[in-house]
């Protein structure tokens, strides 16, 4: 026999492949989810401020760096809000959802000038210029429609009177948002007057096609996606969701208000369907999103802009209380239902960071993204604590031992809700 010998090679160790590393840096991120909610639940405290404080340890400058699974993180997070507020369009009928709006519009009026009038004042006494104030005041003006939708379902406080209300304002806040963006971008990049009027002409004619499609063809869209097959139901209703959100951000409407839309629109055994099926789903997600909104934020650039950002966050909180109890009093809803209002407007999240993302990326002003982020974080963490103690905390009505008393207007309330608690 003939014996050929082969030369022998070391061979190099086998590096572990992206798709590996993503699956490792997902599974300890669950599985640090998973602690976090037990520690929240045992310590009787929301774990949305957990969630927050996992990312800003796992982001840059934090101890554990995140990186390779960061693009499916933003993926994830993006996935989460709208499935967070395609399931609370669910529990409401696009009637609830109209006669919130006409009764709320001037809560709405109250709500942009009381919230946006001090970001600006406050970006142009830092000297900055007139845009990047600009952009601070979107970032101060605009809730949290993810944390909101995520605190009202955790506290069981969907079926409350109060939050329609709440949902017409974020509402509100959102349509005004499909104004705003492209008049800013225009600023931004110096285009025309009439590009930035066309692209905005353009996400509202989105917006009210939507509502009168929510409104007239609900019907008709829910047989549409109707299955007995469970498997069938949610490949139809989550493609139909993601296709909705995706052109409406197209548009420069937001995603989210696009899912809460949709679910406005689906109704009947549909409806009850996707209320059983989607929940877990939703919290994986959900928890995803504020996992990647803290991982955004560097800690190390917080501290040079964590004073000014207090004084903000402390000013247009208390300017956010006093819009929802405001609305809520106009509604006819009790003491405590007003002060549940206007602790849930406080939390401010992702619109807030893209906005500022929006200057960051157009070089508008150094400070904002920072700043922004510090602001944010004070808030989600904060305003997420205040939903979760607001029936403990006493109404400033009852401080001085007094019992506001409330006008008998009838307030609107949901179509499909079971249990309406008392005020």
């Amino acid at each position: 026999m003939l014996a050929i010998a082969l030369p022998l090679e070391v061979l190099p160790e086998p590096e572990t492949s992206h798709a590996g590393a993503v699956l490792i840096e997902l599974g300890v991120i669950l599985l640090v989810l998973a602690v976090l909610g037990r520690v929240a639940a045992r310590l009787g405290i929301p774990s949305i401020p957990l969630y927050l404080l996992a990312g800003l340890v796992m982001g840059d400058g934090g101890f554990i760096p995140v990186s390779a699974g960061e693009e499916f993180l933003a993926v994830g997070a993006e996935i989460g809000v709208v499935l967070l507020l395609l399931l609370l369009g669910l529990e409401y009928s696009p009637e609830d959802l109209r006669n919130g709006l006409k009764s709320n519009w001037a809560a709405g009026l109250l709500d942009g000038v009381a919230n946006a009038v001090p970001g600006f004042a406050v970006g142009l006494m830092l000297g900055w210029s007139p845009t990047a104030a600009l952009l601070l005041a979107g970032v101060t003006y605009i809730s949290s429609s993810g944390i909101i939708a995520r605190l009202l379902n955790d506290f069981e406080r969907v079926a409350n009177r109060e939050t329609p209300i709440v949902l017409s304002l974020l509402v509100m806040e959102d349509i005004v948002m499909a104004v705003f963006l492209p008049i800013v971008a225009v600023l931004l990049v110096g285009a025309s007057l009439l590009q930035g009027a066309i692209a905005a002409g353009v996400a509202l004619g989105i917006v009210a096609l939507a509502f009168v499609i929510s409104m007239r063809f609900s019907h008709h869209v829910s047989r549409l996606v109707h299955s007995r097959s469970r498997e069938l139901l949610l490949l139809g209703v989550l493609g139909l969701t993601f296709l909705v959100a995706g052109l409406a951000d197209a548009v420069q409407v937001s995603a989210a208000v696009g899912a809460f839309l949709l679910g406005l629109t689906l109704s009947g055994q549909v409806a009850d369907d996707v209320r059983t099926l989607l929940p877990p789903l939703r919290d994986v997600f959900g928890g995803l999103f504020f996992v990647f909104f803290g991982l955004m934020i560097d800690p190390r650039d917080l501290i040079p802009v964590l004073l000014p950002a207090l004084a903000l966050a402390l000013v247009t909180a208390v300017t956010k209380i006093y819009t929802g109890m405001w609305a809520a009093k106009r509604n006819g809803i009790g003491p405590k239902g007003q002060w549940r209002t206007g602790l849930s407007l406080v939390p401010r999240g992702e619109f807030s960071i893209v906005i500022a993302g929006l200057g960051v990326a157009a070089g508008a002003e150094s400070q904002l993204g920072p700043f922004t982020a510090a602001y944010v974080l004070i808030l989600a963490v904060v305003g997420s604590l205040l939903m979760r103690f607001a029936d403990k905390i006493p109404p400033p009505g009852t401080w001085g031992g007094r019992q506001q008393s409330a006008p008998s207007v009838a307030a609107p309330s949901p179509a499909r809700a079971r249990h309406i608690p008392p005020t």
